[in-house]
């Protein structure tokens, strides 16, 4: 366990008035605030991280979003401080994180909350997380929103992958990853937190301030600390393992079936990137039924919109907010 990592995540958190809790058997750990206040009108943000990240990564978007929303940021199973879990498909992490966000919402609240009203926002790994959520469900959580940060549909991605050799270049870390024991041999032997930060720095744009904000509060240090756990190199490789794999097998089915995401949907993306690559109304209104609206980051802003660009997307979301 990474305690350098930990303790300057703890402490940065902490100051944003984010309290730590450790809860159920998978010891989820998570940062919240103003739970119990939750309501219709002022749903839970359920703040997902993505790879090779922490819920630091939250650290300036929390700061600029109302001071009374009711917040939510977990560090993902395996990821951060949170211990992995067996089964580590989309919809399982998503399951164990709000299982752990209604057991703390309970321990939090005086009233009776039947379901809890929410709205997932998610980066890279956290955003396909989100999607599974929003299409599925999950009891005792009512859904009120989703936004989605810089991802197209993980089937669309390895569809791309498939046609275009450019794009297996670009991603080459998904099929390696997927490799699993190859992957944690390669890794090892590189330093799980040389290529954490490797990758960092190289999906972050070149925007001069957007890079000096993403790497503000010793994030790198942060991230390469939790990566060099060893638990953490092995779920998050079975992290893309699962994106390989069952995770697509839930999209096809979605598919065949028609099913989509049914509630309203905001979908933040790099313009300079990964916005060039796709079409992305095009592509997620194929995947979404409910009011789908986008907000494409300028600026040369890269793949960490919520560090990079963290007043922009800290407006796109209020904006976006109001009409849920």
């Amino acid at each position: 366990m990474s305690t350098s990592a930990i303790s300057i995540q703890d402490e940065k958190l902490k100051s944003l008035g984010l309290q730590k809790m450790t809860v159920n058997k998978e010891q989820v750990v998570s940062y919240s605030r103003g739970l119990g206040a939750a309501s219709e009108q002022n749903p839970i943000l359920v703040l997902i991280h993505g790879y090779p990240q922490s819920s630091y990564m939250w650290r300036h978007l929390v700061a600029l979003l109302p001071s009374d929303a009711p917040i939510f940021a977990p560090d993902l199973p395996g990821y951060g401080a949170s211990a992995p879990i067996e089964d580590n498909s989309k919809y399982s992490i998503g399951s164990t994180i709000l299982t752990a966000l209604l057991t703390e919402a309970k321990r939090t609240s005086s009233k009776s909350l039947d379901n809890i009203p929410v709205v997932l926002i998610g980066h890279d790994r956290g955003a396909r997380v989100a999607h599974h959520l929003a299409v599925q469900g999950f009891p005792g959580v009512a859904i009120k929103g989703v936004c989605l940060i810089d991802i197209v549909p993980t089937t669309v991605q390895w569809e791309a992958s498939s046609k275009n050799p450019a794009e297996v270049v670009g991603y080459f870390h998904w099929p390696l990853l997927a490799n699993v024991d190859l992957a944690n041999r390669l890794i090892s032997a590189f330093g799980p937190g040389n290529w954490c930060e490797e990758m960092c720095l190289r999906w972050a744009g070149k925007n001069p301030s957007g890079l000096t904000s993403f790497k503000a509060d010793d994030s790198l240090a942060v991230y390469r600390g939790f990566f060099e756990q060893p638990h953490t190199l092995d779920a998050s490789n079975k992290d893309y393992e699962a994106g390989a794999t069952v995770d697509v097998d839930v999209e096809k089915g979605w598919r065949e079936k028609g099913k989509k995401i049914g509630v309203k949907t905001l979908v933040v993306y790099s313009e300079r990137y990964i916005g060039k690559r796709y079409d992305f109304p095009q592509v997620w209104s194929e995947w979404v039924d409910g009011k789908l609206e986008f907000h494409a980051l300028g600026g040369d802003v890269g793949h960490f919109g919520a560090e990079e660009a963290p007043k922009e997307t800290a407006e796109a979301l209020k904006k976006w907010l109001n009409w849920l």
